[in-house]
């Protein structure tokens, strides 16, 4: 059986500890807060409670994806220890890093014809892309070879439910994702929008729910709707939150609640910077494995 590695941006929002746990490694993303740069390093540059409380002061920030030359700089050594390497990347749907990875996986196929790089588009984003690698670190420790794991994981993804809703509008007035009137509408009426991630990896907004108690019940109700075994579901649960810890705690609860079965507690992390950029504070998203994603 080849050696391989597993591998991931940081993008998919776990925190160091788990990926150094679970041996997975992942390349970072850019992003720039206040006009400075940083790499999105699992809140290692910047705290990730500064970094929303930045934004809610009013911050700037923007964020860059991984480059051709970064990933060529980020397989090369793995290739040159005699690894090959799967590497699952951010969803097309809202990122073109799996353009990038390509290129630097062209340029390196002809240098390391030996060797190989089998890359992956999760179709998803933030913990639940992380419950992705997760899965395919637990898959390659029962003994699963690189090929069987990219089997699965092309077969499998779609069946990871991405569920996000947010307290605070006024981050997606800013990245032009709803209309400056909308926003204001949707501020004085107490409108939370509930969205999820469809079969193309993009982020569809779905309901719009008023006040924040009805959405905390809303995107709990979607997983009793969609969970692989219904309210017998037995995989993971991951939360992530972006400066509103209590909220998700809200969720979790009411998960932890409703599914008896689960495998441990539901797991809370952030909502990383370079997602984070874009939602902004006040978002909290739910993922678990469910019916096949569609339309």
């Amino acid at each position: 059986m080849s050696r391989y590695i597993l591998s991931c941006c940081s993008t998919a929002d776990l925190t160091k500890e788990h990926f150094e746990k679970i041996h997975v490694k992942y390349v970072c993303f850019h992003y720039q807060l206040d006009g400075v740069e940083y790499a999105d390093d699992l809140g290692q540059s910047v705290p990730f409670e500064e970094f929303y409380q930045r934004m809610a002061n009013g911050a700037p920030t923007s964020t860059s994806q991984i480059n051709a030359e970064e990933f060529q700089e980020y397989f090369e050594p793995f290739l040159q220890d005699g690894y090959d390497i799967l590497h699952v990347c951010l969803s097309s749907g809202i990122s073109g890093v799996m353009n990038s990875a390509n290129v630097a996986r062209q340029v390196l196929m002809e240098k390391y014809p030996e060797r190989k790089i089998l890359l992956v588009d999760s179709l998803g984003a933030s913990s639940g892309y992380g419950l992705i690698m997760d899965t395919l670190a637990r898959l390659r420790d029962e003994g699963k070879t690189i090929e069987e794991l990219h089997a699965w994981v092309e077969e499998n993804k779609l069946n990871l439910h991405h569920w996000f809703f947010s307290t605070d509008l006024s981050f997606y007035i800013k990245g032009g994702r709803i209309s400056k009137t909308a926003g204001a509408i949707g501020t004085i009426l107490n409108i939370c929008p509930l969205l999820n991630m469809d079969h193309m990896g993009k982020l569809i907004p779905r309901y719009k729910v008023r006040t924040k108690k009805k959405v905390i019940q809303a995107i709990v109700d979607k997983m009793v709707e969609n969970a692989q075994d219904g309210l017998d579901y037995s995989g993971k649960c991951y939360i992530s939150q972006s400066g509103c810890l209590e909220d998700a705690k809200e969720v979790a609860k009411l998960v932890e609640e409703r599914f008896h079965k689960l495998d441990g507690k539901v797991e809370i992390n952030y909502v990383g910077t370079t997602i984070g950029s874009h939602t902004g504070p006040g978002t909290v998203a739910l993922f678990f494995w469910g019916n096949r994603r569609t339309d």
